[in-house]
């Protein structure tokens, strides 16, 4: 049984023109059991380094999986298990996703997702297997879940005004059941 959360790390086919990758194909990624259908894409840049975004996610029924990827920069990604009656609820995983590695993160429903630039001009793409719906728009506070982001001492991250009021995870009544698939730290 495979975690939910996924890192995955296409193959680069290189010369001295540069590089090749796949970044996805639908059958490749429903062999390691992503079997999503991906409907929109979604493309941000992060001026200053330690912007913060997230941590963030769709509610049933307009749930969203999500397949990130950093093609400018370097950030650390993470997501967080919101499904109640999880063993793992409220853990996270992270990594650190740059245009240099070509890291991806698999992100299902049922995770809050979110990330902080580790440099300036950061530049983040990822797939969403549901469109956008304003009304089942949610989040929780980034700093309510204990996770070690890569911030150094002293440093305040960059929020939007959104992310600055968003509740605890303890005050978070999650709408996601669990899958029986337990969170597993990412290979």
């Amino acid at each position: 049984m495979t975690s939910p959360v996924q890192l995955i790390r296409p193959r680069r086919f290189g010369d001295a023109r540069g590089w090749f990758t796949e970044t996805y194909n639908r059958d490749a990624f429903a062999a390691i059991g992503i079997d999503c259908a991906f409907v929109q894409d979604n493309h941000s840049l992060s001026v200053p380094a330690f912007t913060l975004r997230g941590l963030h996610f769709q509610t049933p029924p307009a749930g969203q999986d999500k397949l990130v990827r950093c093609i400018r920069g370097r950030i650390f990604d993470v997501a967080v298990d919101l499904r109640r009656g999880s063993p793992t609820y409220g853990q996270w995983v992270g990594a650190e996703l740059s245009a240099e590695n070509g890291d991806q993160l698999f992100i299902p429903i049922g995770f809050a997702h979110g990330f902080v630039t580790l440099e300036p001009d950061c530049e983040v793409t990822y797939k969403c297997s549901g469109l956008y719906a304003p009304a089942n728009d949610g989040g929780i506070a980034w700093d309510s879940v204990g996770i070690d982001w890569p911030i150094p001492a002293g440093v305040t991250p960059e929020l939007s005004e959104k992310d600055k009021v968003q509740p605890a995870l303890s005050d978070f009544d999650s709408p996601f059941d669990y899958d029986g698939r337990p969170l597993a730290p990412l290979a």
